[in-house]
């Protein structure tokens, strides 16, 4: 009898992993993008955008609070060494979100921060990028242990309660305070439903001895991750969030509206099918690196997944945007269709590349991934601030975008063949 190849059952398991973690992505994806189409109808333009930049805001927040020691999980010894890893990220999560809100108010009160700001922004700022930390520290845990299923029924939990909450306080007031309302209830919702499938249980003798000391030891242990993962996610997310609010300055609420709406509908559900890809690649990749010095197998494996998704996701969009735009959410959003065609170079080779640069951490080479970010930071700043008008804007973003994703995934792919 022949023995089934390893190298075959390897990548059935790979494969049905995916699976997995996608069809729960798609679900919980599904959701949201649904009720887009009674938000948009619920919501105007101008509140929408409103909303948009203070989830920006909150956004760029989250990557602070955790410190992206999240990121380290896949990286720890599964068992104990990962359970306190796990706590230790939490416990920073709450350190650095109550001195965020303390800083937040003391700004508010003094008259330091602009005075278009709402209180409610202020107010719900802090929190809110805590919650965001704690779900992605949660899904960082389900995926470091191979918990696939656990991770999608958090993801679904938490879009069904977002998406029920925006809607049901969008008829009450319209307003992007009521989107914000639902944002923050649909956290709580992901985090409830996380502690009951995933719940952190400690024993006794755990609970006794853990304590600051080991808290300690773990970030002693990952100081990369703050050290240069932090501030390069921190200027990715502000890359981000940037032209939302540079759109919004320089070419009025409404073109920030239906950018905001684009990348909801466009950008969303790309960014979850790649972070469902990146799951289960991070394990993989890492338990072959630690154990080959290498995981040049796992990543050209993944890559050809994403090539063949990207190719698709470009002739859909370019065939399809502005009428599903048009028929989903009515002629006023018909702008957004064609914004989504500009920016397809972007999306696809962000869908591509961003799952496998996992391999940054893997190796050791965040630094390096520092560099990139900061690249991307200029390239954003001088597509938004260069451009005379807000087409030529969103198509010198895109295409720089673009550019340097092909760069990321040409080193990512250098450093997933280890060490020479």
């Amino acid at each position: 009898m022949t023995k089934p190849d390893a190298g075959s059952a390897t990548a059935t398991a790979f494969w049905r992993s995916v699976g997995v973690v996608l069809s729960g992505s798609v679900i919980a994806q599904a959701i949201p993008l649904i009720g887009s189409l009674v938000i948009a109808r619920v919501y105007a333009p101008a509140e929408f955008g409103l909303f948009s930049a203070w989830l920006g805001m909150v956004m760029l927040a989250a990557v602070v609070v955790t410190a992206r020691f999240e990121m380290a999980l896949a990286v720890e010894a599964d068992g104990a060494p990962r359970t306190v890893a796990v706590v230790a990220t939490l416990a920073m999560v709450v350190l650095v979100g109550s001195l965020l809100a303390l800083v937040a108010g003391l700004l508010y009160w003094s008259g330091s921060l602009p005075g278009e700001l709402a209180l409610w922004m202020v107010v719900w700022w802090a929190p809110a990028a805590a919650l965001v930390g704690v779900t992605h520290t949660w899904q960082a845990w389900a995926a470091a242990d191979g918990s696939y299923r656990h991770l999608s029924s958090i993801r679904i939990a938490q879009a069904v309660v977002l998406t029920v909450a925006q809607i049901a306080a969008g008829l009450v007031a319209p307003t992007a305070q009521a989107l914000a309302l639902g944002h923050v209830l649909g956290l709580m919702g992901g985090i409830a439903v996380a502690a009951l499938v995933m719940p952190l249980r400690l024993s006794a003798a755990s609970r006794r001895t853990m304590g600051w000391v080991d808290f300690t030891l773990f970030w002693r242990r990952q100081r990369r991750f703050p050290l240069f993962a932090l501030p390069a996610d921190a200027i990715n997310s502000a890359a981000g969030q940037i032209p939302l609010l540079l759109i919004a300055t320089r070419f009025g609420a409404e073109a920030s509206g239906l950018y905001a709406l684009t990348l909801r509908v466009l950008g969303a559900p790309i960014g979850l099918l790649g972070a469902a890809v990146l799951d289960v690649f991070k394990r993989n990749a890492a338990v072959s690196y630690r154990n080959k010095g290498h995981c040049r197998d796992e990543y050209l494996r993944t890559f050809w997944l994403l090539a063949v998704g990207a190719l698709l996701l470009v002739v859909g969009v370019v065939v399809l945007a502005d009428r599903v735009f048009v028929v989903a959410f009515g002629e006023p959003w018909r702008r957004a269709g064609t914004i989504a065609v500009w920016l397809v170079p972007m999306f696809a080779m962000r869908f591509v590349a961003s799952p496998l640069s996992y391999v940054f951490y893997i190796a050791g080479k965040q630094h390096v991934d520092l560099i990139w970010q900061c690249a991307l930071l200029s390239v954003t700043l001088w597509a938004f601030l260069s451009a005379a008008n807000f087409k030529e804007a969103v198509l010198f973003y895109s295409a720089g975008y673009a550019a340097l994703y092909v760069v990321y995934a040409l080193m990512s792919y250098r450093f997933s063949r280890g060490r020479p």
